[in-house]
């Protein structure tokens, strides 16, 4: 039953990791997996085991959101712009109340039994980061063409490297990064062709999308070790203040959501109710999901 749990999971962070403005590592936090998570990663060869029993089951549900999501993307942010916002809006503030308790079982255990200035400066400055990277975006739907040579692919390992390490990190959207860079819709591009190239039994174009994925997959494997090494120095010497910087990065989400979906502005009274509901709903199972993990 964990592992099917531990699956659909995997398949809620793939669905973030490639949504602009969405963060996989903050959906492993509101779920209550993210501690264990990065601890599965750093400890893979000392508790190869127990890691991968948590690896497994959150990898191939991450497989399945990436690429069955990859091909709904366009067509829901299109059309419903606004429901599928919301939604990811109430499954990311859905855990913001385990995080808050973390926060203060951490503050506890100082001598002053109080947040600090260390904690409101961490939760400010990530804040106004999360707020302005959006702004950093230039023109949407840019495709930049990607030829199998070289040059394209030092940068594309480049870009998987700086893609999963803002994966990991809670708050950042490692797609939304990638639109800033200019390579979101040509790496999407290629994940959706590869499957239809699959499908038709295309092995020539499957080998084309291979000689640039392959390099773009190993920079964001080796992204995702060190940034999880970093990560859990912070929770093992400053985990007060990393939490307080997290819970920044996830309030500044929803302006990052719905900035980077443009499509959002432009709706009517129903479809906003409509995206209220779809919020709580998102909230009340990121919720139940993460009280599971804390049981």
């Amino acid at each position: 039953m964990k592992a099917v749990l531990d699956i659909l999971r995997g398949v809620v962070i793939g669905i973030a990791n490639i949504i602009p403005g969405v963060s996989g590592g903050t959906m492993a936090v509101s779920m209550g997996i993210y501690d264990k998570l990065i601890g599965a990663i750093t400890g893979l060869f000392k508790h190869f085991k127990e890691s991968v029993k948590l690896l497994l089951p959150l990898g191939v549900g991450m497989a399945i959101g990436i690429v069955g999501f990859g091909f709904l993307l366009e067509y829901l942010l299109e059309n419903y712009a606004l429901g599928t916002c919301l939604t990811f809006v109430g499954l990311i503030l859905g855990g913001l109340p385990i995080l808050w308790m973390n926060l203060k079982k951490n503050v506890e255990k100082k001598p002053s039994r109080r947040i600090g200035a260390g904690e409101v400066i961490s939760f400010v400055v990530l804040l106004a980061i999360g707020v302005g990277l959006p702004l950093l975006q230039g023109a949407e739907g840019a495709v930049k063409a990607l030829n199998a040579d070289p040059a394209t692919m030092a940068i594309l390992f480049v870009l998987g490297m700086i893609a999963s390490a803002t994966m990991v990190i809670p708050g950042v959207s490692g797609s939304m990064v990638l639109m800033v860079l200019g390579y979101y819709y040509s790496i999407l591009g290629l994940l959706t062709d590869t499957v239809l190239c699959l499908k038709n039994l295309d092995f020539a174009g499957v080998f084309h999308n291979c000689l640039l994925l392959v390099p773009f997959g190993i920079g964001v494997i080796l992204g995702i070790f060190l940034i999880a090494k970093i990560i859990e120095y912070l929770f093992q010497n400053f985990p007060s203040q990393t939490f307080a910087a997290i819970i920044g990065l996830i309030v500044s989400s929803p302006f990052a959501i719905l900035y980077s979906s443009r499509g959002a502005i432009n709706f009517s009274v129903p479809e906003l109710v409509i995206g209220l509901v779809l919020a709580a709903l998102g909230a009340w199972v990121t919720g139940l999901m993460g009280s599971k993990e804390e049981a």
